[in-house]
């Protein structure tokens, strides 16, 4: 075939002309050759059919984020009216800028390029200097505001807004004036106004900011009168949960306190997982001990657990029913810890039973692998037999319902149990040990090691002699291990200390260090019988503790008389959840925590002995104010926790990211000092801050320029002070 004559340089032809053949599988040596053999665009050439092909543009010269817009291509002057379509020069279009279909439907980006204007070009197949194209301008969506709804907050309301098309920037607008707004998405934006009283709903409109700004169509928010004070809800979350957060504050604010308390009965259990030794998990690795796993895993449960109070109330029983890594592997922690978690709101009989097979404890005080003794003058371990009674049931002495002591004629203390009793109780409690893996009846006395159920009974090491226990109660003769037990733990949990001694523990626990007699009676009262005529209900007892009218008294009165000494891992909690504090570490383990608390004497499941951190009878020395917490108070712990809550603020807790940067929730409050110190005062000090305090602190971080260094300074200013210390 003879070579034709080209009017075109034939470059173009191997540079332009193959992205028209390459549509059709060609690859670029043989669109060459196939042009030059005659296959279009030259003299002669069966193409196109005509050598000036033109192309014109035609859409809307404007485009919004959430939509799109249709494109159009007129070529004429060649038969051939394939176009390529492209954004700023991209055939297709790229993240940034938009895409662009085959067929001209325009995507704008998911927000506005710099500048805000695209070019949206075509180019013509049949000749690709055949072009055309037109200015995009991309404009913000338009808001759309599907609901809203007004929720009290302290003294204010926070509005929240749900749609689409919400931007960063975006603004709200209440009743026509504009709110100071933080965008949470693209579909949920936020903020706090005043609504004066008696107003049932507010008008909510959102404005998007140019280019494009415009308002969308207002919507109603009914306004929920709060069912609970500002400051009632958050002391209740200090009392119940690892710590407020406003999220809590307000959600507390809106149910009522007795809602919320019914809630947390209803949230499932968090449970910790189990530890295993061989291999270790990631997070073990650095320090090679279950120990630090069953740390972890306990912090993380205690900050972020949805089910706050079950695992405050399981932290309250863990400092009852001491049992500790410094004696028992770590493995035994974590299904110690799901066991109280899981009881917590069950019964107390239920509690005591658990516990008491409990492996954990059971290596801890000594029952696991107590045998009857071999001869008269052998006596069975008295460990756990003495501790159950002293320190987790009914104490030393007797105790009127109301906690204070039931003195003989003579004005003496009387003693609960004998020496005698003891050892009759230590000899119900022999023949168990661990159970099988399997399941499967034990068929040895000690068996393995084995923390992942409760122990099993082996008849052949029970003492099966009669036992006389508590008010003169006789264990028969001949009984098994499960009957003795089962028989003994009754005869305890019915006898009349158990409320007064286990309530007075628990509401120190959860509200007061040094609770009043009465308000121990009126709990007492409940777990006496919780009106349908059952002991021990856990529910029962903790909604009287916390709704009690000295746990409620602080609400409406600053100056009440009442709480507690933050403990250190409920001083850690408190900051991590209130600030926001989260984990970073890339094993996601909370252990780093442990080291901060230990410096101040506490750390998860490490306490030095059965009588926890601090005793309950703790009194301050050269006082006579009953206050167990301050056990582990000194000059040492004093400073030691304002160097802590310097590396809080700082952002200097290794594995864990603190933001008081300008841009976080604190930093863009600093521009009004008022405002910020009064969040925190909401978050930490329940909103009541003594003026006095705000005006100092307001004053001091108000001489700074930099938001985050006010946010910082404020925040350590709080949480330093003495009445962030004690919980009022």
């Amino acid at each position: 075939m003879p070579v034709r004559r080209l009017n075109v340089p034939v470059p173009l032809l191997c540079v332009v002309l193959p992205d028209r053949l390459r549509t059709a599988g060609l690859g670029l040596l043989a669109c060459c050759l196939f042009y030059v053999a005659g296959c279009g665009g030259g003299p002669g050439s069966s193409g196109s059919g005509s050598s000036n092909p033109h192309v014109v543009i035609s859409g809307a010269s404007q485009a919004r984020i959430g939509g799109t817009t249709q494109f159009t291509a007129t070529v004429t002057g060649t038969t051939d009216t394939s176009v390529l379509w492209q954004v700023n020069g991209v055939t297709g279009g790229a993240s940034a800028t938009g895409s662009i279909s085959t067929t001209g439907l325009y995507t704008p980006p998911s927000s506005i390029p710099s500048p805000n204007t695209v070019t949206i070009s075509v180019v013509t197949l049949a000749a690709p200097t055949a072009t055309a194209s037109l200015a995009e301008t991309i404009l913000n969506p338009l808001p759309v505001v599907s609901a809203a709804t007004a929720l009290p907050l302290g003294t204010n309301y926070v509005i929240d807004a749900t749609g689409t098309g919400f931007v960063s920037g975006s603004q709200l607008q209440v009743a026509v004036a504009n709110v100071t707004t933080t965008f949470v998405s693209a579909t949920e934006l936020s903020g706090t106004v005043t609504v004066p009283s008696g107003v049932s709903s507010v008008a909510v409109a959102v404005t998007n900011p140019n280019p494009g700004g415009t308002t969308s169509t207002a919507v109603n928010a009914p306004v929920q009168p709060p069912k609970a004070t500002l400051t009632a809800a958050a002391r209740l979350l200090d009392q119940a949960t690892f710590g407020p957060t406003l999220a809590g504050i307000e959600h507390v604010q809106s149910v009522g306190l007795d809602t919320y308390i019914t809630e947390q009965f209803n949230v499932q259990t968090t449970k910790l997982p189990d530890i295993p030794t061989n291999p270790l998990p990631t997070v073990c690795l650095n320090a090679n001990n279950a120990a630090v796993c069953a740390e972890s895993e306990w912090w993380q449960a205690a900050i972020t657990a949805p089910d706050q109070l079950r695992q405050r109330v399981a932290l309250a029983l863990s400092e009852i029913f001491v049992i500790s890594t410094d004696t028992d592997s770590g493995q035994a922690i974590t299904p110690y810890h799901n066991m109280l978690a899981n009881d917590a709101f069950k019964n107390y009989a239920t509690v005591m039973k658990d516990v008491t097979l409990s492996p954990g404890m059971g290596v801890y005080l000594n029952m696991v692998n107590s045998a009857k003794p071999s001869n008269p003058a052998q006596i069975a371990n008295e460990n756990y037999a003495r501790e159950l009674m002293q320190l987790f049931s009914t104490g030393l002495e007797l105790l009127n319902q109301d906690g204070t002591p039931l003195l003989d004629s003579n004005g003496n203390p009387q003693p609960v149990y004998t020496q005698a009793q003891v050892q009759a109780f230590a000899r119900a409690y022999t023949g168990w040990t661990f159970a099988n893996a399997s399941g499967s009846p034990v068929t040895k006395f000690p068996n393995n090691v084995y923390y992942f159920a409760p122990m099993a009974s082996y008849e052949n090491a029970h003492d099966t002699t009669a036992k006389t226990l508590l008010n003169g109660t006789i264990l028969p003769a001949g009984q098994s291990a499960e009957q003795d037990l089962d028989g003994a733990l009754a005869n305890i949990f019915n006898h009349p200390n158990v409320a007064p001694f286990v309530c007075r523990q628990l509401i120190q626990h959860l509200v007061a260090s040094n609770p009043s007699p009465a308000y121990v009676g009126r709990v007492a009262a409940v777990f006496n019988d919780n009106g349908s005529g059952v002991r021990g209900d856990m529910k029962a007892v903790i909604r009287a503790i916390l709704e009690d009218p000295d746990a409620r008294a602080g609400d409406t009165s600053p100056s009440f008389d009442g709480g507690h000494l933050r403990e250190p891992m409920l001083w850690i909690t408190n900051l991590v959840r209130g600030l926001g504090t989260v984990n970073t570490d890339s094993n996601s383990s909370y252990f780093s925590l442990s080291n901060y608390s230990n410096t101040l004497g506490e750390r998860p499941y490490r306490s030095p002995s059965v009588f926890n951190f601090f005793p309950p009878g703790y009194v301050i020395p050269a006082t006579t104010a009953n206050a167990p917490e301050f056990g582990l108070e000194n000059t040492a712990s004093a400073i030691l926790r304002l160097s802590l809550a310097d590396s809080f603020v700082a952002n200097k807790i290794g594995g864990f990211k603190t933001d008081l940067s300008a841009t976080s929730t604190l930093g863009k409050l600093a521009s009004n000092p008022g405002n910020l110190v009064d969040t925190l005062g909401m978050i930490f000090l329940h909103g009541q801050m003594p003026s006095a305090m705000r005006t100092a602190i307001v004053n001091e971080v108000s001489t700074l320029a930099d938001p985050a260094q006010r946010a910082r300074v404020a925040t350590y200013l709080v949480v330093t002070s003495s009445i962030y210390k004690v919980e009022h």
